[in-house]
Formats: C-alpha cells, structure tokens, sequence
C-alpha cells in the first residue's frame, strides 16, 4: 500500500494586499475592513474602558464632595437603638444623635453604631448640604476597584461589539464575492467546457 505524500500547503500572509490576477476589488475592501474592525475594537474599548473608569471616578469624587463629616454625640446607649440588618453595618445599632452645624443650629438624625457605645459618646457622621445624615463617601481604594471592575467590563463589551459589527460586513462581503464568482462561472463556464471538450 502506497503511502501518499501531501503537499504542505502554502500560507502567505497579507495576501490580500499584494498584487495578484485572483486578487479582487473585494478583497482588498475585506483587508481594509479586517484592519479597521481590529483597530477599532482594541482602541474603542481601551478608550471606552477608560472612559467609563474616570466617569465612575468623578461620580465618587462628586459624592464625596458634596457631603462633609461632623462630629456628633449620641442621646441614648446605641444597646436601645434598632439593629442594623442589612449592608455591611449589620451588627451596628441605628441611634439618635445630635450635633451642631457651621451655623450653630443644633441638628438631630439618625446614625450608626456599635452596640457597646454610650450616651454621650461620639461618632463621626457624615450629612449633605442641607445637613441631613446619609452614608459614609468609599474609600479610596473602593473607588479605585470600581473604577478598573467598570473598565475591564466595558472594555471587552464595547470590543466585542466591534468586532460583531465588522463579522456582519464581512459576512456580506463574502456573499457578493460568491456572487461574483458564480456570475463569472456562467460566463466562462461554457467556453472552458467547449474548450476542453475540442482538445479531448
């Protein structure tokens, strides 16, 4: 048995920006394409990644700004306030505190603490500029791991996207060429068949 030796196939790359007689309109067009999408998808999503990262970054930096810490002491043992039961709080007690704000108004809210806390101690709590309490700004680093977790999200979205885009043209780009190919055929088809047949 006969063992047949295949021929090693020859790949040349960037074979559709070099001049060839097979070489169509349409595939220099699909070259450019290819070119485009990958260009795009790894620029648009670094950039849309980065983006969206100093969006999320400016976002906390605004809510950090627009609130501001006091120093507030608390009207009763935090032992008597309400359980915190959700967040990462849980275990704190949610208790009456008092302070007084840059005007000398006495303000009154409700601020978290631990269970072990007493009448008259003091807590740091942060209000809006209308002086009402609301939850502590993240901290640095929570900024920071939000900022490159939306990145590394959307960097690969906005990519894929791309790419998706130039999958379809060049889907349809290959159609057409078939087309052609097959328009082609019929045209010369019949003379090759002629051809072939007067030789034999």
């Amino acid at each position: 048995m006969t063992r047949t030796r295949r021929t090693p196939v020859t790949r040349r790359p960037l074979w559709r920006w070099r001049r060839n007689p097979l070489r169509r309109h349409s595939d220099v067009v699909e070259a450019w394409i290819v070119l485009a999408v990958w260009t795009v998808a790894l620029l648009g999503g670094l950039l849309a990644g980065g983006a969206a990262g100093a969006a999320v970054h400016r976002n906390f930096a605004d809510r950090r700004a627009a609130i501001h810490p006091v120093s507030a002491r608390l009207t009763e043992n935090a032992a008597a306030g309400s359980p915190v039961l959700t967040g990462y709080d849980v275990g704190k007690s949610w208790v009456t505190v008092r302070w007084t704000d840059a005007a000398g108004t006495t303000r009154t809210g409700l601020a978290k603490a631990l269970p072990t806390a007493r009448a008259g101690s003091r807590v740091q709590v942060w209000v809006n500029r209308e002086e009402r309490p609301v939850g502590a700004p993240p901290s640095q680093a929570e900024v920071m791991c939000e900022s490159l977790a939306t990145a590394a999200l959307l960097s690969p979205l906005v990519a894929g996207a791309v790419w998706g885009g130039g999958w379809v043209v060049r889907r349809r780009l290959m159609r057409r060429r078939l087309a052609e190919w097959d328009a082609e055929w019929r045209r010369i088809g019949p003379q090759w068949r002629n051809f072939s047949g007067g030789k034999g």
